[in-house]
């Protein structure tokens, strides 16, 4: 319990004093994950004017609050997640498993058939610090997130997608390039260095 209690204490200190943090809660942001996004976006010029987005495990919301922002009163954000959130004024809010049919078919009633823009995920499984069982969890809900894109995504849209550096890794950004046009992998100056998770970056979808 002592080491326990030792290592929740560091996690506080370094969480309490990170400029992210600091800086999320000056601007009103929901989470510090919403610098990963921002940067992204505007190094890769992602989001667009009328550009409709899907987010998945989006609580608490911060990038679902940038895309709207992002977008103005045009386009339309999608968030889903397991976990409930807080309302966000013109966000389409789906909580649930997306895994079970009555969710996705809920999520897909709110989407266009085929004319999603963008497939976003932050998603990350509860880590219990042991890399045997994170690691397949993490994965899994990589392989979800770019197995939704497949089904949504328009000719030429995107997917940014978290990924943990390990095991199946290497086979899932085998398939993202078997799928669209151009792939990367980013890791943001928000994410934190000692963390294994990167982006995989995916555009110009291709429809078969």
């Amino acid at each position: 319990m002592a080491n326990r209690s030792k290592s929740s204490g560091r996690w506080l200190q370094e969480h309490f004093s990170d400029p992210y943090v600091k800086r999320a809660q000056a601007e009103g942001w929901r989470s510090r994950a919403v610098f990963k996004l921002e940067e992204l976006d505007k190094s890769e010029k992602m989001i667009r004017s009328g550009a409709i987005c899907l987010d998945l495990g989006a609580a608490p919301g911060a990038w679902s609050q940038y895309l709207r922002r992002r977008l103005g009163r045009s386009g339309r954000v999608v968030a889903t997640d397991i976990l409930p959130m807080d309302p966000l004024e013109d966000v389409e809010f789906v909580q649930g498993d997306f895994r079970e049919n009555d969710v996705f078919e809920r999520i897909l009633s709110l989407v266009p058939a085929r004319q999603v823009d963008w497939v976003l995920s932050d998603m990350a499984p509860s880590m219990s610090g042991i890399d045997s069982v994170d690691q397949p969890r993490s994965m899994y809900l990589a392989e979800l997130a770019l197995d939704m894109a497949g089904r949504v995504l328009k000719s030429g849209g995107g997917a940014l997608i978290k990924v943990f550096q390990g095991a199946g890794f290497d086979a899932l950004v085998r398939e993202a390039r078997g799928r669209f046009g151009k792939v990367r992998l980013v890791k943001p100056a928000a994410s934190r260095a000692r963390s294994a998770e990167v982006y995989l970056l995916a555009k110009d979808f291709r429809l078969v």
